[in-house]
């Protein structure tokens, strides 16, 4: 008896550990993960599993991002590395680590390490750290070297918004990690760049302005510098196909911006620009429709704003946006230097808010503009949308609720900076100055004769697009950087830095993700689309029921082990008194 329940525990052990085997030998074969969170925050999308499956050579991730840091900052650590996990259960090629750069205990060691970090790209952030009672401040870096092959990338893990929470930047900094760290694989592994070219020959801004913008756009993209001149060679290849003997028509490049033009467009480069956007080219239009000179006004203290005539309106209107010859005033603006006073003979200059530099904070959730910092603009200018067939119109960009338009000609005088004006003065509701237009798009020369070309007209003229997009923002200077001069030398500085506020804005994601977005056939920009909810406690609740919640915390698990005690006690014993 005793010798057949013995076999039969035998057989049973020796069954469960061979379906254990057979378990882990299925498993070496077949990969799969289950992901039980509400957001799905640890499954890849499909475009992440494409870029990490060319990974194809040892890839290495080293955060900085390490140490006693407030609750936000492990919350950030902690989601990195989970992710990180999840790449490395996907690919065995990437690895990962995580350094403590305030952990070196000599202090010169230390400051040359944070001054090396500094160097290669990484962006420290300040935090008041409490040390044995004490408030001191600790510089940490939020942010990771990735290693590939033969080339080095940072990363910033810590997007910066500017008039958000920290609870929300820090929220929007984990929803963004799949986006960042895809495309920083994407900067490592990608071989073959497309093309895109910045229009010249219209008195457009020059390249030290654009020097950041063009600098940035490398990452991605082959840039170049394309005057057109009526030529369609300029925007077009054109070769026969050798087994049709049939002109093959397509745009030399992906995507066509147009920055701040200052002079009249010929009917000749607006039909090579319309027929590259009915061949399917993007076109991403920073313009100005109104003339007006800060110079001037630093100058003279004072300018005249009046519209100016590029002999664009009517495409640009077909197309379906119409700028409107105005500009717009806003209360959330970005500061100017003024002189408000003089001591000891030298004038004392104070920050100022420029009401004619509208600070624009993105509220659509659209994956170009989501959790995107604010973006400053320069005498900007309204812009509605007009009916176009074929044509949808988002709207991206827009001034605050406290708006004000002025329609030109009008004088601008630094005296307005003087006056208080309350909010009945800017009574406005928000206005839009930058919409996205994506479909079909009819030709502005549709029933038209087209102009005379140099060396004629090779090509078919298309009369409806393709599906393409393009991005009109009524502001030419948010593309451009400032320039700085340093020991009889002029350099440019980030795009979107302010010297004058010493903050940094979000134009050049802004310009990143427009041509991301238009142009990228993998779809990074729709990680950005990707939400992870901010549970956050309700700090007055939680301070007004602090003695219940505490209470509750140290006496039900008591009572449960009591109660469990009693229910295992009184089972015992029925069970074994009736034996």
């Amino acid at each position: 008896m005793v010798s057949d329940r013995k076999k039969k525990n035998l057989y049973t052990l020796t069954a469960i550990l061979l379906v254990i085997i057979a378990i882990n030998f299925l498993a070496t074969l077949l990969f799969f993960r289950i992901d039980l969170t509400a957001e799905k925050r640890h499954t890849l999308s499909p475009t992440t599993k494409a870029l990490i499956a060319d990974i194809d050579a040892p890839m290495h991730v080293t955060v900085f991002l390490k140490g006693d840091f407030p609750p936000g900052f492990i919350r950030l650590s902690n989601s990195t590395r989970e992710f990180l996990d999840v790449l490395c259960a996907y690919n065995h090629n990437i690895s990962y680590e995580f350094v403590n750069p305030n952990a070196v205990s000599n202090d010169a060691q230390r400051d040359t390490l944070i001054a090396q970090l500094i160097k290669k790209g990484l962006t420290p952030t300040s935090l008041n750290v409490n040390k044995d009672g004490k408030t001191e401040q600790q510089l940490i870096f939020p942010s990771a070297m990735i290693t590939y092959k033969d080339r080095a990338i940072p990363l910033d893990l810590l997007k910066s918004q500017i008039g958000v929470a920290p609870e929300e930047v820090l929220n929007n900094s984990v929803q963004s990690l799949e986006f960042n760290l895809a495309v920083a694989f994407r900067k490592l592994t990608m071989d073959k760049r497309a093309a895109v070219a910045f229009l010249s020959g219209h008195r457009e801004a020059g390249l030290i302005k654009v020097a950041d913008a063009a600098h940035s756009l490398r990452d991605f993209y082959a840039v170049y510098k394309v005057k057109l001149d009526g030529d369609p060679q300029s925007l077009f290849f054109m070769k026969q196909d050798p087994k049709s003997g049939k002109l093959m028509i397509e745009p030399r490049f992906k995507a066509l911006i147009i920055a701040k033009p200052d002079s009249l467009f010929s009917e000749a480069d607006k039909f090579l620009i319309d027929q590259y956007i009915m061949y399917g080219g993007k076109v991403l239009w920073y313009i100005d429709p109104v003339s007006a000179s800060m110079d001037s006004i630093r100058s003279k203290g004072r300018t005249i704003a009046f519209s100016r005539d590029l002999n664009l309106e009517d495409q640009l209107f077909r197309y379906g946006v119409r700028l409107n010859n105005n500009l717009v005033m806003d209360l959330n603006a970005a500061v100017i230097p003024v002189v408000t006073g003089q001591m000891g003979g030298q004038p004392q200059q104070s920050l100022l808010p420029w009401y004619f530099y509208p600070v624009l904070t993105p509220l659509q959730a659209h994956p170009i503009v989501k959790n995107l910092n604010a973006i400053k603009t320069e005498f900007v200018s309204s812009i509605d949308t007009v009916k176009a067939t074929g044509v949808e119109k988002t709207v991206l960009l827009t001034t605050s609720k406290y708006s004000r338009t002025a329609n030109v000609p009008i004088a601008i005088s630094l005296d307005m900076l003087r006056e208080q004006p309350g909010n009945a003065f800017f009574n406005m509701p928000p206005q839009s100055v930058a919409v996205l237009l994506e479909g079909q798009f009819t030709s502005l020369y549709h029933h038209r004769i087209p102009p005379i070309l140099k060396n004629g007209a090779p090509f078919t003229v298309m009369n409806q697009s393709r599906l393409t997009g393009m991005l009109v923002v009524s502001d030419g200077d948010a593309i451009l950087n400032q320039v700085q001069t340093s020991d009889g030398q002029t350099f440019p500085l980030p795009l979107g830095y302010d010297r004058y506020s010493d903050q940094t804005f979000g134009n050049r994601d802004l310009l990143l993700n427009t041509i991301n977005y238009l142009c990228d056939d993998a779809g990074l920009v729709l990680l950005r689309t990707r939400e992870v909810k901010l549970r956050l406690l309700d700090k007055e609740k939680v301070k007004e029921e602090q003695f219940f919640i505490q209470t509750v915390n140290i006496l039900v698990p008591i009572l449960l082990i009591i109660v469990l005690v009693i229910i295992l006690s009184v089972t015992r014993k029925r069970r074994y008194s009736h034996k």
